[in-house]
Parts: C-alpha cells; structure tokens; sequence
C-alpha cells in the first residue's frame, strides 16, 4: 500500500509543472498526530505558500505516517518519489552521519538554548549537509526536550541506578543512560505502555507533550526533569522536487517556512507547558532534578561519542560557541 502510494506522489511529482502557470502541489508527510506541533507546522505552511502565491501553490498533508515512517519518507524524498516530510532527527543519522551530534548527552542547557542554537549559524551548518543527500533542508522544528518518566521519583543520579528505562537505541542514548546507571531497555515504543503497566520496566524518556498524548500519565507516577536530550526535529523537501521550482517559487516556499516553523516553535513551547500543568492536574508528580549530578555522570561518555561521529569535536564546539 505505502510502495503504492509512493509510487502515485512519483507520477504526481512528473506530471506536476515547475511554472507558475501550471500550478505546483506539493505532498508533505509526517509521523504525528494531527494535534501535533508538526501538524501545526505543515498547516501554517500551506497557508502562507497558498497566500505568497496567490493560491498558485499547493501543500497537502499526510500526517500519522499515512505516507510511512520517517525513514521510508527519507528514503523516498532522496529517490525523488515524495515532495516534502517533516522528520526527527534521530532517523537521519543514517544518511548524514553528522547528525548524531544530537545523541550527545547536555548538548543544550534547556529548550530556549537549543532552539536559538538551530535557528542560528550552526543549524544553517546542518542544513547544508543535506543536498549531496538529494535532500534540502527548509529549518529547524523545535527541539523536543526528551525527560525520564518513571514508577519512583530521580532526585539525582544516584536515583537512576538499576532503573530499566526504555530509551531510543542510539548509542549516544544507550552509553549516557548506561552511564547515569540505569539500564537501557530495548523495546519498541508501541509495548511500552503495557510494559510499564506489567512492571517490565520502570520507564522510559519522552517529551512532556508526548507523555500526555500516548497516556504514559495513567501507568507512569513520576515524570522527571533530566533534559538528557533534545530531540530535534527538521522540515526537508526533495531536492530534485525543489530544483522544479523556479527561484521565486522556491524563495515563496522558504520565506513561508520561515514563518510557519517559527509559529510551531512558539506551538510546542505552549504544549510543552501545557502538558506539564496537565500531568500535575492528572495526580503525576513533576520531580525537578538534580541536573549537575546527572551531568557529570555522563561527561565521560560524550568525548568518545564525539570520536564516532564526522568533525564530532569541531561540530561539539561549534555549538558551545553558539549557546
């Protein structure tokens, strides 16, 4: 069904003109719900483009991975077959490996610092990487701040010894929760709701609005401020879809982005605070932890994770530069 349908946005993709004249309709997909902040994104989207453009361009959306995951999306956005897609960071590590910068535990201090860090000179840095991939890079979502929920309140670091916590198997994930003394849990997303209702583990990391909307906050007591990670999330269009378009549509379509990536940002900041008041009128207790305890325990591991990644130590520094 997905080859299907990506085979049909491929003949929509040549049929569809790069003039004005014609019309452009381009396809954007993504994996969240339609309440998300990436939902929110591609929507202001279509808005502005329809507007710069005098209704002469067109974005559909595809959210809850009805086009697929983000790596069939990636995938299919490199070979041409899909327009546009909306994806996490953690899926392109793959394709440019530099990307896994972002696995590096306390890159960013807190959600304000990452953002200004993407939105800046340094987040230009990661976009550029993207054309030799046949991808071009539109901007920076927000970062998700990735928190530990748990059965027992973490105060600090020695609170997470022996924990089993279900986090993304990256080894920049694996080696800081191993690092912090828990023990990193392979699992998929999907089980880990009755995973933590059987006991099987005794958590998992999430973001707060997250957290809410796949209901950890009935099975889970504790939802705890570790900002281990932030997850960044990223707007990318084909490239061989965006050399179809003139430079004026194309100057339409990154102008817009602009705009609607910023009002997503400002969305899921809202979501994220509105989310913690929800879990707190829920009966779920908001542990503020002890971040410098929880930092120096995964120091150790971040120079060897920097040796596993492309220009990891120029790249680390690029962004202790922009905070």
């Amino acid at each position: 069904m997905k080859k299907a349908i990506l085979t049909t946005l491929s003949a929509i993709a040549l049929s569809v003109g790069a003039g004005a004249a014609q019309g452009v309709t381009l396809n954007l997909g993504h994996t969240l719900a339609p309440d998300s902040h990436y939902q929110i994104a591609g929507q202001q989207l279509a808005e502005k483009v329809a507007e710069r453009s005098n209704g002469e361009m067109k974005i559909n959306l595809f959210p809850q991975s009805q086009l697929g995951g983000e790596v069939k999306m990636i995938q299919a956005a490199r070979a041409g077959a899909l327009d546009m897609f909306i994806t996490a960071q953690a899926p392109m590590v793959n394709t440019v490996r530099e990307y896994s910068l972002f696995d590096v535990p306390y890159l960013f201090d807190d959600l304000s610092q990452a953002n200004k860090v993407l939105t800046g000179p340094v987040g230009r840095q990661f976009m550029d990487m993207l054309p030799k991939y046949n991808l071009v890079g539109l901007g920076f979502l927000s970062a998700m701040e990735r928190n530990v929920f748990s059965s027992r309140p973490i105060n600090g670091q020695p609170d997470m010894k022996g924990m089993k916590l279900r986090v993304m198997q990256s080894p920049g994930y694996v080696s800081a929760y191993e690092a912090l003394g828990a023990l990193p849990t392979p699992m998929a997303y999907g089980d880990l709701y009755l995973a933590l209702q059987q006991g099987v583990v005794d958590g998992g990391d999430t973001s707060p609005d997250q957290f809410v909307m796949d209901k950890f906050l009935e099975v889970s007591k504790f939802y705890n401020i570790t900002r281990v990670h932030y997850l960044p999330a990223l707007l990318i269009i084909s490239k061989s879809r965006w050399d179809k378009l003139s430079p004026e549509q194309q100057k339409i379509l990154q102008e817009s982005a602009d705009d609607a990536l910023a009002y997503a940002r400002d969305y899921y900041k809202k979501s994220y605070d509105g989310s913690i008041a929800r879990m707190k009128a829920e009966g779920v207790t908001v542990v503020d932890s002890d971040l410098d305890t929880l930092r120096e325990s995964t120091r150790g591991v971040v120079q060897s994770l920097l040796k596993q990644i492309p220009d990891g130590e120029a790249l680390y520094k690029a962004v202790q530069e922009a905070k």
